[in-house]
């Protein structure tokens, strides 16, 4: 089961789209912008600049937080280039922007809301970012928002009710070792290839610049927020089925395409990898908290998110329905999410060895 047909935010800037509902990871941007620019200005090389500096965001989806990305990054290179050569960047430097997701997101909404007043050039580059999207030596900082937890593929086994892998559960939230253990094996395997790829298309001594959430060290998923409606998006789908709306089979045999990996985890994995060395991993504080606790907010949230995914497994007027059963479970458990144990949000810099 590949991620690359299906796993896309809900395009579009309707009442159940991605463009509407991704204010969360947009205040994780903001509440980073000042750790971000520290991280350029201390660590990029003004002389990896000639007279065009490229940036990359990969897993753009269909905006606007690429577009809220992309202008910090920009700013933060202008003002570091005014602070060293005394001169205007805007005289020397045209800035190009390359905007990567699978050929099937959204790119028609993302181009109609492309700033007016941008000043960068802009491209879309389809493709999986678990292989090669661009030419080597092609960009100078790359990012990956909120896109650093998903695998290219479901682990083998795990939906296969006849292998001892088999996970019937939508996610490995629960204590199930054997099952984690297969979640972390393939994104070992996944981030690899990513990291790969990135270090041959970004130039020598370039970043890498990562948000994301991720599990704090021996916190388990179930025990977070995050896991907690996750089972419920598959309490809910189980519900639909014992109603005779959906499959039971269909349920039993569905997984979702990513690992939410522990703080260690992820620092061993790209430790391995050896193409970067990791030059900051800070725990933000989101001005939010772990999630929004209104449960309204929460299903439309996760829906933008995983919606088109359930869509593309059980059809839309099934996903339409699970959705509206979450937020039933939301509110009835509110007390549970709230004294859920806290995950962990990130900002990762990256540094091209």
């Amino acid at each position: 089961m590949s991620t690359t047909p299906d796993w896309i935010m809900i395009g579009g800037e309707g009442p159940e789209s991605y463009n509407q509902h991704s204010s969360y990871q947009r205040a994780l941007l903001e509440a980073a912008k000042d750790k971000m620019n520290e991280a350029i200005y201390a660590k990029l090389n003004l002389e990896l600049i000639s007279d065009r500096f490229s940036v990359a965001d990969f897993g753009c989806a269909s905006g606007p937080n690429t577009f809220v990305a992309v202008q910090n990054i920009i700013e933060a290179v202008e003002d570091k280039y005014r602070r060293e050569t005394r001169q205007n960047p805007a005289d020397n430097i045209e800035f190009q922007v390359l905007f990567n997701d699978f050929a099937n997101n959204d790119f028609n909404t993302l181009f109609q809301a492309l700033p007016p007043g941008r000043q960068y050039y802009s491209a879309g580059v389809p493709g999986s970012f678990f292989e090669h999207v661009l030419p080597k030596k092609s960009f100078h900082i790359g990012i990956i928002n909120y896109a650093f937890h998903f695998t290219s593929k479901i682990p083998k086994g795990i939906t296969d009710r006849d292998s001892p892998l088999w996970n019937k559960d939508m996610h490995c939230t629960g204590f199930n070792q054997v099952v984690k253990k297969a979640y972390l094996d393939q994104y070992s395997i996944d981030t690899k290839k990513l990291l790969d790829a990135r270090a041959e298309e970004l130039v020598p001594g370039g970043l890498m610049l990562i948000f994301g959430s991720c599990l704090r060290d021996g916190v388990n998923m179930s025990e977070t927020s995050k896991g907690i409606v996750m089972d419920f998006i598959g309490d809910s789908l189980n519900d639909l089925a014992q109603q005779g709306f959906i499959e039971q089979d269909k349920v039993d045999s569905f997984s979702t395409p990513f690992y939410f990996a522990e703080e260690c985890e992820i620092r061993q994995i790209i430790e391995e990898n050896g193409k970067f060395t990791i030059e900051a991993f800070e725990d933000i504080i989101h001005p939010n908290g772990e999630f929004p606790l209104d449960p309204k907010i929460l299903a439309v949230s996760f829906r933008a998110s995983f919606g088109a995914f359930l869509s593309a497994h059980f059809g839309h007027e099934a996903m339409r329905k699970a959705f509206e059963l979450v937020e039933v479970k939301a509110r009835k458990e509110i007390s549970r999410i709230q004294k859920a144990k806290p995950g962990m949000q990130y900002f990762i810099v990256l540094r091209k060895n």
